[in-house]
């Protein structure tokens, strides 16, 4: 069978083309490999009536709506390679072998990250250490935090967390990433700057209590924020010629289009970084709207 649409990637953005595409009487597989970014998530804020849900109910709960629509399949498969067979057809190759043919693709399959190189930080990573203000700020309002950057994105996400916690220090990690203009800038609000190398965190059951640097110094805090090198977790929009912003994400026009025919793409591999579910979501419900849009047209031609 040629499926009319082959989705790659099983999270938000993922789910919510299906659903619309399974609505619209499209034969659609989603290909899922059980591997999301928000593994380590305990909860996904800023979704109304799903505030605080965690992603495995998120997803649960999606799998049972998609499961109302017959045309819809969910494949617990990883697709290694993707190409072009025809003009009109896509060739997607699984990793068990096995070989689909799908009139159009999208590309859900988000972002990739990477934390700076701190001992233990994987241990509070999604516990109290976080990379975005808008999904866990609220549960760090008022507490002493740490925002640990290595790179130059340490300034906006200083600025952004100060609206739910006065009490910051920002951690450089070794790292000279602020200029004199912008240290004055955060001095003037109180937030203090570390360069020295952090060499522990220490705390219990994720739950940060203690940040140690290699001087010696120690400086009690209770979370914080951290910000991630983030890249394509595979090859697909490359191989098929698709165009990048300079972040990396997948460029797309209103409809989730790229600049290749027949591909399409939506959720955090568009973005310049994660985006809150509601978010993604969205970006994948426009893209199977744009992917039914153009077989409407393409039938009455």
């Amino acid at each position: 069978m040629i499926l009319d649409c082959a989705i790659i990637g099983g999270g938000p953005a993922g789910l919510n083309a299906a659903l619309v595409l399974g609505r619209a009487r499209r034969n659609v597989i989603l290909f899922d490999n059980s591997r999301p970014r928000n593994a380590v998530t305990q909860e996904s804020h800023g979704f109304i009536t799903r505030d605080g849900v965690a992603p495995s109910e998120f997803r649960n709960l999606a799998h049972q709506d998609i499961s109302k629509y017959p045309s819809v399949k969910i494949k617990e498969s990883k697709i290694q390679e993707v190409k072009r067979e025809s003009p009109s057809l896509f060739q997607l190759i699984a990793q068990e072998g096995k070989s689909y043919l799908s009139r159009k693709i999208l590309i859900a399959s988000g972002l990739k990250e990477s934390l700076p190189n701190v001992n233990n930080i994987k241990d509070y990573y999604g516990k109290s250490i976080f990379s975005c203000p808008y999904c866990d700020g609220w549960e760090l309002r008022e507490q002493p935090l740490v925002i640990i950057s290595e790179n130059q994105h340490a300034l906006h996400l200083a600025k952004m967390v100060y609206q739910w916690s006065k009490d910051l220090i920002v951690c450089t990690n070794g790292h000279k990433i602020l200029s004199e203009s912008e240290e004055m800038l955060l001095k003037k609000k109180g937030i203090r700057i570390m360069e020295e190398r952090i060499v522990n965190l220490i705390g219990s059951d994720g739950k940060l209590e203690k940040v140690v640097f290699e001087d010696g110094t120690e400086v009690n805090r209770t979370g914080g924020f951290v910000t991630t090198d983030l890249v394509q977790p595979n090859e697909f929009a490359i191989s098929l010629g698709c165009e990048l912003n300079k972040s990396g994400g997948i460029i797309v026009d209103a409809l989730g289009r790229t600049n290749v025919e027949g591909v399409y793409a939506a959720g955090d591999t568009t973005l310049n970084g994660p985006s809150q579910l509601i978010i993604s979501a969205a970006e994948g419900s426009r893209a199977a709207m744009g992917i039914n849009y153009e077989f409407t047209m393409e039938e009455f031609k």
